[in-house]
């Protein structure tokens, strides 16, 4: 079984808080990541009929059934039972009574904070890390390995092809879940519409020019646009602002959460095609930021990471705002270091007037300082993260 990070910041968080609510994509290890971290737990899947029927029902006596400490899967199938857990923790004031798991984001952190503000800790899990994927291999596996096969664990603990796992997981859960949150009666449209975000990963949203291509609404982009979102499919960030004198742009830049399921919907077919990829840049991008979310979730941080962009069309790929200072991070997926690519990593620098260095992550393997900034290679982000 491989190891998660966060299993020693769950148990923590259990010793502090009466619930434990983790979120994620679905198949992203939660249940396992529950199952084995707290095993004296008693565990549920409201995905069965029979116990989401008697939590919609009779959440009383389903309380009194599974009976804390007890593991709680797939929560967002019956969000009214969150109010009956609130009254059961505020009665019986002990910390780490429920381990509830979710996967999908906007009416469970609706409900979250309508039912349980202040009394549960909540913990984001993404897909695998490159870290936790070689410390169970004790190996790091080419670059093209991760860009095709990303990092859902049943990939590797089955050894699955991708292709067809992703093409699986489209068809069963993301299809699924989008249809619970709303009737999209031309699937087809949404399918084209998941593929055109895809081409677009790592560039600032136009919304007009995806309606455009798919034959949408410029509102119905947006709809669909929250609803990957609320499913763990795709994030946005914000650009960041300071009092510079330059027009900054305003509009967000798209990420998918995991790069294997982008290649997958790419048409991507072969680790050797993306040796070659026109895209291969966009796709390094989209995994560089990911293993940076992952980090900051499994230390239980929020993103920090913003992008900086002005009309003049300089362009940092990555800021992680600290407060004080912002680190700027420079993306580059070749496995050779030109001197060019810290030229906005200096530009920058001067910009907001403070020393901190910035750090280029690069296709290589060796992590080095040069030009006052760290070099770091994508295998060693982990050994990088307080950078970030």
């Amino acid at each position: 079984m491989i190891k998660r990070i966060a299993a020693n910041e769950a148990l923590r968080l259990t010793k502090q808080y009466p619930v434990l609510t983790i979120v994620g994509p679905r198949q992203s290890g939660k249940t396992t990541l529950c199952q084995n971290t707290f095993q004296g737990y008693s565990y549920v899947s409201l995905e069965g009929l029979e116990e989401r029927n008697l939590a919609l029902n009779d959440p009383r006596a389903f309380l009194a059934r599974f009976q804390p400490p007890v593991i709680i899967d797939e929560i967002q199938r019956v969000p009214s039972l969150l109010s009956s857990i609130q009254m059961e923790v505020d009665t019986k004031k002990q910390n780490g009574a429920f381990v509830l798991t979710g996967s999908q984001q906007l009416e469970l952190m609706e409900s979250l904070t309508q039912s349980l503000a202040g009394r549960t800790a909540i913990l984001k899990l993404l897909p695998l890390t490159i870290y936790e994927l070689k410390e169970f291999f004790h190996e790091t596996f080419p670059l093209e390995h991760y860009l095709y096969r990303g990092f859902y664990p049943r990939v590797y603990d089955q050894n699955l092809n991708p292709t067809e796992a992703y093409s699986f997981y489209l068809s069963t859960y993301v299809e699924r879940d989008i249809r619970s949150l709303i009737n999209i009666k031309d699937y087809l449209t949404f399918e084209r519409f998941l593929k055109i975000c895809a081409s677009r990963t790592g560039q600032v949203i136009n919304q007009t020019a995806i309606g455009n291509e798919c034959g949408i609404s410029h509102h119905t982009v947006n709809q669909w646009l929250s609803l990957l979102e609320a499913s763990f499919i795709i994030y946005r960030i914000s650009p960041h602002f300071r009092n510079f004198s330059k027009r900054m742009i305003k509009s967000p830049k798209l990420y998918f959460y995991d790069v294997g399921f982008v290649a997958f919907l790419l048409g991507v077919e072969r680790q050797e095609q993306l040796v070659s990829h026109p895209l291969r840049g966009a796709l390094f991008e989209t995994m560089v930021m990911g293993e940076m979310l992952k980090h900051r979730y499994n230390a239980i941080r929020g993103s920090n990471l913003y992008f900086y962009r002005d009309s003049s069309g300089r362009e940092i790929d990555c800021l992680t705002d600290h407060g004080m200072y912002c680190v700027p991070i420079e993306i580059k997926s070749s496995q050779t270091v030109n001197d060019s690519f810290f030229e906005t990593l200096h530009y920058y620098r001067n910009l907001q007037n403070h020393d901190a260095s910035g750090v280029l992550v690069y296709g290589g393997m060796s992590s080095y300082e040069r030009s006052h900034n760290s070099v770091v290679s994508y295998s060693e982000l982990f050994e990088h993260r307080e950078r970030f």
